[in-house]
């Protein structure tokens, strides 16, 4: 077994990029003070679309959608005109075929004089890489002469359940699918166990929710009326975050059809995505663009192991802000955790601000840069994988 765990330490100034559902950033109690948080969802979604962004990773792209049917009627369309007026028949039955998952059929009704046409939706969002949705096209359009002559959507089910389109959907996954993995309630065996864990990030301090009363000016406003165009107020935080995750690598290879090439490029992508990722909520309103200040990667052979407890006992502000304290607790704590267990990772890279270095309070671990890290973990994962294939 392979674990790679990734910590971070992050500052985020004045922002709200994870809202309840009052609108107000998301807060967890932990060490028994309210803390910032930010939802391990929102962060996967900002990882996924890092990672699919990553130019490094053509082809390991996916789409979540309940709009599967419509995707692959309009690939079939413009692939085979003839089946045009079908598509969207084909589409439903290709869903169900794969996934035993229900779309709304299509259907015209008139609103005043125009006719409107809905598009058929799946009952739940569903999850596929587009390589596997250009599969299913490429195999409904070699049977193209077949579902031409299906008259009934009946007979079309039957030509298009005939093909085999469930194994299209469960093998050759791409790398956003075997990482981030995916459940379908009506079909279990169709399921993909994620290969990556992500953490709600918290503060490693007290976090204070603060509100922005705003003005805004009408610009056709007459000189004679001083009153604002618009008033409100948003709420807000600022926080020095701990964020972790962990890769599954034998989960992951297991997902990639034990394919050791894949498996390395998807881990290496993952690093790099969820590093550099930053959720979007009220981004143009703060502009929150900041980048990790700690990063921490160790691969263990024995399970994942989060750091958070070096935060249970809130980080006290100081002059200094919160970042070096926080930092110095993180390596304190991973010190002491590895000596009272006695089971130190098998590889570890720290990248950190050389200001640290100067502080003298705890001693660190050796420093490397981003680039540096990612070489080493390229060798430690090429090295640990032998040992993540499944028994």
């Amino acid at each position: 077994m392979a674990f790679l765990d990734i910590h971070i330490l992050q500052n985020v100034p004045p922002s709200n990029i994870n809202r309840d559902q009052d609108g107000s950033p998301k807060t967890a109690v932990f060490g028994g003070v309210k803390r910032a948080r930010v939802s391990s969802q929102a962060w996967k979604r900002a990882t996924r679309t890092a990672f699919e962004a990553d130019g490094a990773l053509a082809g390991e792209d996916a789409v979540r959608t309940r709009q599967l049917p419509q995707m692959i009627a309009d690939q079939l369309a413009e692939r085979v005109p003839a089946l045009a007026e079908k598509a969207d028949a084909i589409g439903m039955a290709a869903a169900f075929a794969m996934f035993k998952v229900a779309a709304k059929k299509p259907k015209k009704k008139d609103e005043g004089d125009e006719p409107t046409e809905e598009r058929p939706v799946t009952e739940y969002l569903l999850f596929l890489g587009r390589t596997q949705i250009n599969n299913v096209v490429d195999t409904l359009a070699a049977q193209a002469d077949a579902l031409v002559g299906a008259n009934t959507d009946k007979e079309l089910a039957s030509v298009v359940g005939a093909l085999g389109l469930k194994d299209l959907g469960v093998t050759a996954h791409p790398g956003a699918v075997a990482l981030f993995g995916r459940m379908v309630a009506n079909s279990p065996d169709t399921g993909v166990d994620a290969g990556c864990q992500v953490a709600h990030a918290i503060s490693t301090h007290e976090a204070i929710t603060e509100f922005d009363y705003f003005t805004a000016v009408d610009d056709k406003q007459q000189d004679d009326n001083k009153g604002a165009g618009m008033i409100g107020s948003l709420e807000f935080n600022s926080a020095t975050l701990y964020r972790y995750a962990t890769l599954d690598l034998r989960t992951l290879h297991t997902n990639l059809d034990q394919d050791h090439a894949s498996t390395l490029k998807s881990a290496l992508g993952f690093i790099r995505a969820f590093a550099s990722s930053m959720p979007t909520g009220k981004a143009n309103t703060f502009a929150h663009h900041t980048r990790p200040e700690v990063i921490v990667l160790s691969l263990r052979e024995d399970r994942p192991v989060s750091h958070v407890d070096a935060f249970e006992r809130p980080i006290a502000r100081t002059s200094e802000g919160y970042l070096t304290t926080s930092a110095n607790a993180l390596f304190a704590h991973m010190a002491s955790v590895d000596e009272q267990w006695g089971d130190t990772p098998s590889w570890s890279a720290a990248i950190y601000p050389s200001t640290l270095e100067s502080n003298g309070e705890t001693k660190l671990p050796e420093r490397v840069t981003w680039k540096k890290a990612l070489a080493q973990a390229e060798e430690a994962l090429t090295a640990a994988l032998p040992k993540a294939q499944a028994k």
